[in-house]
């Protein structure tokens, strides 16, 4: 299964600081999934992709590099990633759920100012698909040039934001942004959607042996905000892992040397209660577990000018006990991390802290 990295800084950061160094970057966890729980695929090696966006003078589109090769294997991700800073950046590692290996179908994936990612894959997709398609307004429809299920999903997402009068084509909104009450707004529609649609296979073909569950592990951004969700269509299974960790600086801890890798250890500090950087994975980049966050079972996580906002998507899915048992083994046959019981109560008090400040 996939991994995924958002990093929203007050500042430019280099890309190799996040995507390269890091005792366990995202180019790490590409051959070294070391939280990964299905050893039976323990690599993202199906390519992968970043995007990040420019000096406002380039255009508020973001600039996108996908690759089939291994991101282990790809000499011009360090090339590029040693010369190339951004203050708002999306990566990702794949591992082909649905979809051959080709460049259309890497993430993230692009409308505009808008990026998209997923960790995941929608439930029953062989039966969902064509009602999905014929959900969509045409302009919606053709947009997707790949085979997967995470850019159907953003044709969804896009197709939402439309109804609800937002253009994704308008200039208003590729400038100055959509705004993160709209985006979390159109991204809670679109799972809501996806949903709907599984329930109407189901009620009128049957499952026929198919499993309807959906790890929806999404990250949207307009250039201004990100909105991120860790979400499962189940009220007794996991969903995929998501941490995030926000501070003053992320840095290279003292006294931290490379390793033959290449690596070094690097540290979230936090020297007040502000932050500057707002970092969002699959996976911890460190192994500093303190400094890493779960973000809540079935929640929507917001970044606005790196204020963290975190909220409960309420559906037939959710459950208000924070007690309420859910089962690994179904992330677990997904390759998916899970999260230990202590940092679920430190995510759960963090939102609590959050949600009352927001």
């Amino acid at each position: 299964m996939c991994r995924f990295l958002v990093y929203k800084g007050k500042d430019e950061i280099l890309l190799s600081k996040l995507i390269l160094e890091p005792a366990h970057s995202i180019l790490h966890q590409s051959f070294d999934s070391r939280l990964r729980i299905d050893h039976r695929r323990p690599h993202n090696g199906d390519g992968f992709g970043i995007g990040y966006y420019t000096s406002p003078a380039l255009g508020p589109d973001p600039c996108i590099f996908t690759s089939t090769i291994p991101a282990w294997n790809c000499v011009n991700l360090a090339r590029l990633a040693a010369k190339t800073t951004s203050s708002l950046i999306f990566a990702h590692v794949r591992a082909t759920t649905e979809g051959n290996l080709s460049d259309q179908n890497c993430h993230p994936f692009r409308h505009r100012s808008l990026m998209w990612m997923h960790n995941g894959g929608i439930g029953c997709w062989r039966l969902v698909k064509r009602r999905l398609a014929a959900s969509l307004r045409d302009e919606w429809f053709v947009n997707v040039q790949g085979s997967t299920d995470s850019e159907w999903a953003f044709a969804v997402f896009l197709d939402c934001l439309d109804r609800m009068g937002y253009s994704p084509n308008s200039e208003e909104y590729s400038t100055d942004g959509f705004g993160h009450a709209v985006l979390r707004k159109a991204l809670l529609q679109t799972i809501e959607r996806i949903n709907g649609l599984i329930r109407e296979v189901v009620q009128e073909q049957g499952m026929n042996g198919e499993d309807t569950r959906s790890l929806l592990n999404f990250a949207v951004t307009d250039g201004h905000s990100v909105v991120c969700t860790r979400y499962v269509s189940s009220r007794t299974d996991e969903p995929a892992s998501l941490f995030f960790s926000s501070g003053t600086s992320w840095r290279q801890q003292k006294n931290s040397t490379k390793d033959d890798e290449g690596k070094v250890d690097y540290k979230m500090e936090r020297r007040d209660k502000g932050a500057d950087i707002v970092l969002v994975a699959s996976e911890p980049l460190t192994f500093e577990r303190d400094n890493w966050v779960t973000v809540p079972v079935n929640s929507i996580l917001t970044i606005h000018k790196q204020t963290v906002m975190i909220h409960p998507i309420i559906d037939e899915f959710w459950s208000p006990d924070p007690s309420h048992g859910r089962s690994t083994e179904y992330a677990k046959a997904k390759g998916q991390t899970i999260p230990t019981s202590r940092n679920t109560d430190v995510a759960t008090e963090t939102r609590a802290v959050v949600e009352s400040v927001a």
